[in-house]
């Protein structure tokens, strides 16, 4: 059985909590292609907590330099989304915070919903989700926080664990 892979979408920000806003947006599309853009702050985006620069790698300088108007990250979102209506999240608390911060400044709605990504997972693949995750990581070289390669790294540790559940089933 081939199983259709969700498509994943994934948030870096300046932080957490209060004042943080997105700075990376990355998605893996169902056929396991993924994309992403760097978001250019907003003047009255001050936050900037340097752990989260030390985990993702991305400086503010470089956001002003290489970002996308906020306007523009919006539209590729729903122009890439509003089709399939929907996609999945393992951080949805803060990635739907901040894709609302980002569609609000951008003065217009998503075209799509956010959805928690736990809710597709069985109880078999949620036990397996941790190692499973570690071992691709480790096969597949992937650089974590940044938000292309995470939301593909998600996409993959859910068609594995899909499959190895799966396959108990037979």
């Amino acid at each position: 059985m081939s199983e259709t892979l969700p498509t994943v979408l994934d948030i870096e920000a300046s932080g957490f909590g209060r004042g943080s806003y997105p700075i990376e947006v990355g998605i893996a599309r169902a056929d396991g292609s993924c994309c992403a853009f760097l978001i250019q702050p907003l003047e009255e985006w001050t936050h900037w907590d340097s752990k989260a620069e030390l985990l993702h790698g991305i400086s503010r300088a470089r956001l002003q330099r290489e970002g996308h108007p906020v306007r523009q990250v919006a539209q590729w979102l729903n122009d890439e989304l509003r089709e399939i209506g929907k996609a999945y999240s393992d951080s949805w608390g803060y990635d739907n915070t901040w894709l609302s911060l980002l569609f609000h400044h951008a003065g217009m709605l998503p075209r799509f919903r956010l959805e928690a990504l736990r809710i597709l997972l069985s109880e078999e693949q949620q036990a397996l989700w941790s190692n499973t995750k570690e071992a691709v990581i480790a096969e597949r070289g992937i650089h974590r926080h940044r938000a292309g390669d995470d939301a593909r790294l998600l996409q993959l540790t859910y068609q594995r664990t899909f499959m190895l559940t799966e396959g108990t089933k037979r």
